[in-house]
């Protein structure tokens, strides 16, 4: 089980992604359009740089639903491989057996 801490650490960084996703989008444009002048470019990269560091999306991690584990994500199934498994062999996930060969 991960520490409380850093599931909910994780949380508010998935809150400031969503608050901030349309200011980033909106300048990402800016900066990337070839036709707009250099000055207002510039300052569109001065801007997104003032953004928090937790605005961006890289720096949400993904966790496991079940215990918060942050290595061994399976993102199909949105949890951690020892999860998946445990659930697996008892048959609590749909559509999942054991393989055998």
């Amino acid at each position: 089980m991960a520490k409380k801490s850093c599931i909910i650490k994780n949380e508010k960084r998935k809150e400031v992604v969503r608050r901030y996703e349309e200011q980033r989008a909106a300048l990402k444009a800016t900066i990337g359009n070839a036709h707009a002048p250099i000055e207002v470019r510039e300052k569109a990269q001065q801007a997104l740089q003032a953004l928090p560091r937790n605005a961006s999306p890289t720096r949400v991690r993904n966790r496991c639903r079940i215990s918060g584990r942050s290595r061994g994500y399976l993102g199909r199934f949105g949890m951690s491989r020892i999860d998946f498994r445990l659930l697996a062999l008892k048959g609590e996930i749909p559509g999942v057996q054991k393989s055998s060969w």
